[in-house]
């Protein structure tokens, strides 16, 4: 049923519990992300203070997105089980701990341990994707999810970019480097904490109410299931799934892959400063702020016309644009012509991410919460095999020109995603029925103000 899903998107609207959803989903997205990276910029400082190794950075770097993999396959099924709502406030609790603990690292390995446990907040892009998807109708849902996304991402972008002049605010008061970053952690982590109030007060898992609270009342919700092992099943059966799972690793492992060594790669092939290779890598995350949305809105539109169909072509030709530009990036050799080549790969990049998550809520709508968490997870394992793949080669540019082909190689994923006609029928349905109801309020609308 969508008859309580939103059919449009208020933008400047609180009122509603999907436009709250819509807001905070975003907003605990971009403070997840940005306390995810925060400690990525500042790693030029940080390898001098541990005296960290090639080899040792590259585990940091891998272990920043391995464990995330696992945590986007559970918290999916928690959606389904336990609601977005109760899902989202304890990530945001929890994960709160490490990002403000890795201040009190003291070693390469005490390091990596915290690393590797902040890598778990990552798993805020699944309840944020799953939270807008039971919010929004069909003929929105793929711009709200890639929207939600895309400012949420943002925060990868942002923190390239500002934690560096936190830092040097803090040090500008007379701290030392070595206190200064870790003094600079604990924003992050007070930040995921005031989000986590917020969530818990103002947002709900459905249009109708909370999960829990329904299912005590005999209500049934979209998945059908109690969430957890059934539904996690459901999903695993599916192609689509892994397809679509491949295909994400290929443009969103890319993208973290890019905030995790970007910064660095600037300081170190092109000298510049850390303030200066923070705003170069930042201008990649900020096109988050609208290329990924892009990217939903225009699957939303293709599939006017072409459907289930339509939306699967579009994901393979940003895909195919994003290996171009991933292959001409990988050779550049001074700073200008680098910028703009990772601003336009990253284009594409994002819009492929944004074109993902427009698919992924009619894959199975019984099982969303278990195909969100295992093509999320897909990102995180191409982010992994990124990092392995950098740490084998153990030249960026290389790394960078193998991921190319392989990117435009997963193209081919995108294209295999095939729906059944009785499928596309019934998504048709659904489809009609949320523009009906849309063209229904706004008549109902007009009619209120002619009174």
């Amino acid at each position: 049923m969508i008859s309580q899903k939103a059919t449009r998107i208020d933008l400047f609207s609180f009122s509603t519990p999907q436009m709250r959803a819509f807001h905070l989903t975003w907003m605990a997205f971009f403070v997840c992300f940005f306390a995810w990276f925060a400690v990525s910029p500042l790693m030029p400082v940080i390898k001098g203070e541990f005296h960290l190794t090639a080899d040792q950075i590259a585990n940091i770097n891998i272990a920043a997105v391995g464990v995330t993999i696992l945590v986007r396959m559970a918290v999916g099924p928690m959606c389904d089980k336990w609601g977005p709502r109760i899902t989202y406030t304890a990530l945001l609790v929890l994960g709160a701990i490490p990002v403000m603990g890795i201040a009190f690292a003291t070693s390469y390995e005490s390091f990596l341990v915290f690393r590797l446990a902040i890598g778990a907040i990552g798993a805020s892009f699944v309840i944020t994707q799953f939270h807008t998807s039971v919010m929004f109708a069909p003929n929105v849902v793929g711009t709200a999810n890639a929207t939600v996304g895309g400012w949420g991402n943002a925060g990868g972008g942002v923190t390239q970019s500002v934690m560096p002049l936190i830092l040097a605010a803090i040090v500008s008061l007379g701290v030392q480097q070595s206190l200064g970053w870790r003094l600079a952690m604990f924003v992050p982590g007070a930040l995921m904490l005031v989000v986590a109030v917020l969530y818990w007060r103002y947002t709900q898992d459905t249009p109708e109410g909370n999960i829990l609270e329904l299912r005590a009342r005999g209500v049934s919700v979209d998945s059908g299931k109690k969430g957890g092992l059934a539904v996690f099943k459901a999903a695993m059966s599916n192609y689509r799934v892994w397809m679509l799972a491949i295909t994400y690793g290929a443009c969103f492992g890319v993208e973290i892959f890019i905030h995790a060594v970007a910064a660095s790669y600037y300081v170190e092939r092109f000298g510049l400063s850390l303030t200066s290779a923070g705003m170069a890598a930042g201008s990649f995350g900020l096109l988050a702020l609208f290329a990924r949305a892009l990217g939903g809105l225009a699957s939303d539109r293709v599939a006017r016309r072409w459907g289930l169909d339509g939306r699967t072509m579009l994901l393979c030709l940003l895909m195919v644009g994003e290996g171009i530009g991933l292959l001409a990036f990988s050779t550049m050799g001074s700073v200008l012509p680098a910028v703009i080549a990772m601003l336009a790969f990253g284009l594409f990049t994002h819009m492929a991410c944004g074109s993902t998550y427009a698919l992924v809520p009619f894959i199975d709508r019984k099982a969303l919460g278990g195909v969100a968490g295992i093509i999320g997870a897909g990102g995180n394992v191409g982010a992994v095999a990124a990092g392995f793949l950098l740490k084998a080669s153990g030249n960026l540019p290389q790394a960078l020109y193998i991921l190319g082909w392989t990117v435009l190689c997963s193209a081919l994923c995108a294209a295999a995603v095939r729906f059944s006609a009785t499928h596309k029928q019934a998504e048709q349905i659904l489809y009609d029925q949320a523009l009906a109801q849309r063209m229904g309020l706004g008549a109902s609308s007009n009619m209120a103000a002619a009174s």
